[in-house]
């Protein structure tokens, strides 16, 4: 990847902000392009340098998709309208952010000449079995339900329909990174503009619990926690990104997971015991939008196929967040602050 040009949707996000500075320290690019509308970003996450172009707007903006260079060499798609509850809540922004976004970068570079590898941040969540209770790990080739629990879940399928559209008209050179879920540095609580809904501020599982943990505030879990999930470090799905880039084949799906299942249960009381919070923990029945109880991904493919294996336990990577939170702590309750207005 050395002396290439390489752009990053999403960028300033919380994958794509670590990708950034993982390719920026580890790579001589000749130049990194970062778009982001900073929806659900700040600019403290951006790595700054003189190979580094950042821009700011939607990539679905044609005058945004006039400024890329043709001769660019890696696209890594991540930019997203964050999470399944935002997008239940304004599905329209979803698809202005999520299905548009793809198709109409797909559609400018699938003419570019130098293109090595597009890879794009796919969902494991939208290929599992939709269900509580006993289940196997998500393979890549799980047969797909048309019923879905939420519109980012469905528009994330429709990015993968629509690059594997152009790969097989164009040859289009694109790869289907499958996330589980997520956590680690610089996932900021509250990141970005308000979007109508608290999970504006509480994100994802991990981050949140620890904000909480760290306040001696209670935690609520949802299907008494019983839910479950395949949790990876953020250090790991930026080394299975480039993995997908570097020796990935074009068509093809990869799941980046641990291959390990957590119950949120046990999530919640490693947090608590790691930070050493008084925080009680509340048991609730299960939110009625929501009915992907149990799952985790299958990563023997990409340990075959591009030498992929998840190296941060789920232990070590909750210390780092943890101490990572502790860190930034006026960072993050300034973000969480900025949407008071809104948010009580």
């Amino acid at each position: 990847m050395n002396n290439s040009k390489v752009l990053i949707t999403g960028g300033a996000g919380f994958v794509g902000s670590n990708l950034a500075h993982y390719l920026n320290d580890n790579y001589d690019l000749k130049e990194l392009i970062i778009v982001d509308n900073l929806i659900s970003a700040e600019m403290i996450n951006v790595p700054r340098g003189e190979n580094i172009n950042f821009i700011y707007g939607s990539i679905a903006d044609d005058m945004i998709l006039g400024l890329l260079p043709e001769d660019i060499n890696y696209v890594f798609h991540l930019s997203c309208y964050h999470g399944n509850q935002s997008s239940i809540a304004n599905p329209i922004e979803d698809h202005k952010n999520n299905n548009l976004t793809s198709l109409k970068l797909f559609d400018k570079i699938s003419t570019f000449n130098n293109l090595q590898k597009v890879v794009y941040a796919a969902a494991g969540c939208a290929v599992a079995e939709k269900k509580y209770g006993e289940v196997g790990a998500t393979s890549e080739d799980a047969p797909v339900s048309l019923f879905h629990d939420s519109p980012y879940s469905i528009s994330k399928l429709v990015g993968e329909m629509y690059g594997n559209f152009y790969f097989q008209q164009k040859e289009f050179p694109f790869v289907k990174a499958r996330f589980q879920n997520i956590y680690g540095p610089r996932e900021i609580l509250g990141a970005g503009v308000w979007r109508g809904t608290v999970h504006t501020v509480w994100r994802n599982v991990t981050p949140t619990f620890i904000w909480k943990t760290l306040k001696n505030e209670e935690i609520t879990l949802f299907a008494e926690g019983a839910a479950s999930r395949d949790f990876l470090f953020v250090e790991d799905v930026v080394r299975g990104l480039v993995a997908c880039a570097l020796k990935g084949e074009a068509g093809e799906a990869y799941n980046l997971a641990s291959g390990v299942e957590t119950t949120i249960k046990t999530l919640a009381e490693k947090i608590i015991k790691i930070t050493g919070s008084k925080s009680n923990i509340k048991l609730m029945p299960k939110r009625e939008w929501d009915n992907s109880g149990n799952r985790f991904g299958d990563p023997s493919k990409s340990k075959y196929k591009l030498d992929f294996i998840a190296k941060e336990d789920l232990t070590g990577g909750l210390e780092k967040t943890i101490a990572w939170t502790l860190k930034n702590k006026n960072l993050i309750q300034h973000s969480i602050d900025k949407h008071s207005y809104y948010f009580k």
